[in-house]
């Protein structure tokens, strides 16, 4: 049975340089969970990111204390768009501060944009 081409995986804003200041085992849990994304498949602790409709999916790792986030959308064909990566910093709860969804919401248009303009 052939492999499936993985999808393209592209970082919007400064969501890689993000990633790079995670400690090694964030990032290796990130990467791996991103790889199986662009080969088709759906990370068993993705969670759809609330308020974004279908497609947008969150990854989160805990460690050491800290919590750690990657946003991701799987919406198109060819391509996969990582549109945040940070440290949760509030102590209020889990939601995810709105800064932050503020941020990812900009970023999808971002993406939507790219995506759009570059298969036209």
């Amino acid at each position: 049975m052939d492999e499936p081409e993985p999808k393209e995986l592209i970082w919007v804003g400064s969501s890689r340089k993000n990633l790079r200041a995670f400690p090694p085992e964030v990032r290796r849990a990130f990467g791996l969970a991103l790889f199986a994304v662009q080969l088709g498949e759906t990370p068993t602790d993705a969670k759809p990111l609330k308020g974004f409709g279908s497609g947008v999916l969150e990854l989160i790792e805990d460690h050491q204390g800290g919590t750690y986030r990657a946003v991701y959308v799987v919406r198109f064909a060819t391509k996969v768009y990582v549109l945040h990566t940070f440290q949760k910093k509030s102590k209020r709860g889990i939601a995810t501060p709105k800064n932050e969804l503020d941020l990812i919401r900009e970023r999808l248009k971002w993406a939507e944009r790219l995506y759009t303009s570059k298969e036209s």
